[in-house]
């Protein structure tokens, strides 16, 4: 295992030990073949069973990314209208010495309140994450606004951190060979992979005599591959059935009481809510299955199933949660975790929606540092390192970028933002209501974006400066939110064109704006420190040299991991990381915040735009977002490969489609009062009646009378958030119609 030179006839080709830095659920290890600076080949993990990784469709398809003949490969401004796409080649030194001066302009103007830094998920890795080195950059030149939230898995980290104190809640996947039942609730690892090696456990453990159920609004891959049961549910609605599954448990005397009583603080008021003796209605079968489309039936055999199968794993994931009701999807499916006694248990699960692992973990590094509270907070209140409690002025929520530029000080945000700089997103693609983020950046006066493609946001950029690809870098790397492995990312190619790497870009701004000794290292002493002074990688990485060499760090494990398991094993000298140092289900903290949509106990609550908003007589279908297989949110999207493999579509039933005339193939249109998308039927009896489907990270695209030909499923989202955080991107109406 290492990076190797073949000499062949045609010249010498260099296989190069890497991996990717995708904001997917995997980081596959990858082996590139490299001639004349150009990949010619790409082979995934040898490794000898069982411990092989399992490259992803998109990691084989990395070359064409890297070589798309539409990368940007020279910095450029911008010479038509914003928005147009019309751009001209310009120097680095002008590209430089122009953001430069606006930063400097902005500060002197405004105040370091009117410069807005984004970044994002484009870019997983340690060091050459532009995002952190601009964000450092930024704190010394005085501060800056930005925003604070994940797209992904803010209801899941909110309700994760109530109801645990720790986002670390996941088993490592082999131990779904220990589990006699799974559920898969909202979860399609087959598509959106959820850890390299999630789908090749889970077939593992369907071919070990697991029974597996998948309970989603559409019939997906993994259920069509695995499951045994598929039980369609009205999107939304999801803690209806949890609450009612609960009641079930109570009433037939299914529940572990003795788990409650020791591990857990609140059950007594989550019963109270259950039977009804809180607010006059008792949550019965009957009443989640006028609200889910589940039958009564069929909702309590699943509980006495779920209750009665020793040990279960319920795993629940992310698309529930991206809703207005995420964060009470994953405490509630937390909660049934402990009233089964499957937390901490070898072939249980405790839920979370994150699944994350304590070893190798990316949430180990920089995106959810410890103590970060759970609650909305901003300014000086902000728990993280020094320099972010020091130098974040205000914070935006995500989802609420757009609105913030429009609105302003006027519309309840902490400033007036006058210019952004961009860099690891696509956040007018990626964040809910699509059109209104382009109008807000018609409205700033100075837009930089560091990108790889002209994207949808980069074609409203006034400046463009070209970055690298994780194949012209070195780096490290960690999975989410599988593992436990590292893995090291060896550059196997010098920079194409002109472009830079995040880092270089930041480090050279930092020179023209006058602040010394800003990037002192070279990018191997920087690695080198990385591993030398963090201590997981000390406890774990002996050898730099052979980690480097082997490109991946396999950390041997006697057991699988099992979250909490030794907080179950021994609560008294190792207590959950929450106030009460048990599981909460009830949560003073959150009773303190005294918030109507943060319950302190979790439950089904409506919410503007579900099927019971008066809105669905207007646009009747409820819209789902899911991620796509062939493209990691909006990245990939350009890769012909790819592109073949799935051509996007909107799911519809027959049902809905008949009604509306519409044919399998045709050309339709999606709407709402945000805007309208043209995208071509799939007719399918995957999906409910009563849902649409289109997958997320297609390009927004509009044509002059405003209609979406990308057919970007955020053309269609609202840009709102939940109370606990997450972003409601499955929780919008619509109506279709024929073209």
């Amino acid at each position: 295992m290492s990076n190797e030179t073949i000499s062949q006839a045609d010249g010498d080709v260099k296989i190069v030990r890497t991996t990717s830095t995708f904001d997917c659920g995997g980081r596959c290890p990858i082996r590139l073949h490299v001639k004349n600076n150009r990949i010619i080949r790409i082979e995934g993990d040898d490794a000898e069973e069982p411990e092989q990784l399992r490259t992803c469709l998109r990691c084989r398809a990395f070359r064409q990314y890297v070589h798309h003949p539409q990368r940007l490969m020279y910095p450029q401004k911008r010479i038509g209208e914003r928005g147009e796409g019309k751009f001209e080649r310009i120097s680095w030194d002008e590209a430089l010495e122009t953001l430069a001066g606006e930063l400097t302009r902005v500060k002197e103007t405004y105040g370091n309140e009117g410069i807005f830094l984004a970044t994002g998920g484009g870019y997983l890795a340690g060091l050459h994450n532009g995002g952190l080195a601009a964000q450092r950059l930024m704190n010394q030149f005085g501060g800056c606004v930005t925003h604070y939230g994940n797209i992904s898995s803010e209801g899941a980290v909110w309700a994760s951190l109530t109801q645990y104190g720790s986002v670390m809640v996941g088993n490592s996947r082999e131990d779904l060979l220990n589990s006699k039942l799974i559920i898969l609730w909202g979860w399609d690892p087959a598509r959106m992979i959820s850890g390299t090696n999630t789908m090749y456990h889970v077939i593992k453990a369907k071919e070990n005599g697991a029974k597996i159920i998948a309970v989603d609004p559409r019939y997906h891959d993994t259920a069509a591959t695995v499951a045994d049961e598929w039980i369609p549910i009205r999107p939304g609605t999801d803690t209806a059935v949890f609450v009612a599954m609960a009641h079930v448990m109570i009433n037939e005397n299914l529940h572990d009481r003795a788990f409650l009583d020791k591990y857990t603080i609140g059950f007594d008021k989550f019963k109270e809510y259950v039977l009804g003796r809180e607010d006059g209605i008792e949550k019965t079968p009957a009443w989640a299955a006028e609200i889910s489309g589940v039958e009564a039936a069929v909702i309590e055999r699943l509980a006495r199933e779920y209750a009665g199968t020793n040990p279960a794993a319920l795993m629940d994931c992310q698309g529930p949660a991206r809703s207005a009701m995420g964060e009470q999807f994953n405490r509630c499916a937390a909660t049934l975790c402990a009233m089964t006694g499957n937390v901490g248990r070898a072939g249980g699960s405790a839920c979370g929606g994150l699944m994350g692992l304590p070893i190798g973990h990316m949430f180990r590094m920089s995106a959810i540092p410890p103590g970060k509270n759970p609650f909305e907070l901003d300014g000086p209140n902000v728990k993280g390192t020094l320099d972010i409690r020091m130098r974040v002025i205000k914070r935006v929520h995500i989802n609420k970028i757009f609105d913030a530029i429009l609105e302003g000080k006027q519309g309840g945000y902490p400033t007036d933002i006058k210019m952004m700089w961009s860099m690891c997103n696509n956040y007018l693609n990626q964040t809910g209501n699509s059109n209104k983020a382009a109008r807000a950046l018609q409205k700033l006066e100075f837009f930089c974006a560091q990108e790889l493609f002209m994207t949808a946001q980069a074609r409203y950029a006034d400046l463009l400066l070209p970055v690298t690809t994780a194949a012209e870098r070195s780096d490290l790397t960690r999975p989410w939110p599988s593992g436990p492995y590292f893995t090291f990312m060896n550059r196997a190619l010098q920079p194409l064109g002109e472009c830079k790497s995040d880092l270089v870009i930041v480090s050279e701004l930092a020179e023209r704006l006058g602040i010394e000794g800003f990037n002192p290292y070279t990018e191997e002493e920087w690695l080198k420190m990385f591993i030398d002074h963090n201590p997981e990688y000390q406890e774990h990485i002996k050898d730099y040299d052979k980690f480097r060499e082997d490109g991946i760090h396999r950390v041997k494990l006697d057991e699988p991991i099992i979250a909490f398991k030794e907080h179950i094993d021994d609560i008294e000298n190792n207590p959950f990381p929450t106030p009460s140092g048990k599981i909460e289900i009830f949560s003073q903290r959150v009773a303190d915040l005294a918030k109507p949509d943060t319950p302190p106990i979790p439950k089904y609550m409506p919410t503007p735009e579900d099927r019971n908003d008066p809105l669905v007589e207007t646009y009747p279908l409820q819209l789902l977002t899911p991620h796509p297989k062939n493209r990691v949110h909006s990245e990939l999207y350009m890769v012909p490969w790819l592109r073949e493999v799935e051509e996007h579509r909107a799911w519809i039933n027959p049902i809905d489609a008949d009604s509306r005339g519409i044919k399998d193939g045709d050309e339709i249109y999606v709407f709402n009062d945000r805007g309208k998308v043209a995208i071509t039927a799939w007719v399918t009896e995957r999906i409910i009646p009563g849902v649409v489907s289109i997958f997320e990270g297609a390009w927004f695209d509009p044509d002059d009378e405003g209609i979406d030909h990308g057919a970007c499923a955020n053309t269609l989202t609202k840009d709102a958030y939940s109370g606990g955080g997450a972003a409601v991107m499955n929780t919008s109406l619509v109506e279709v119609e024929k073209v």
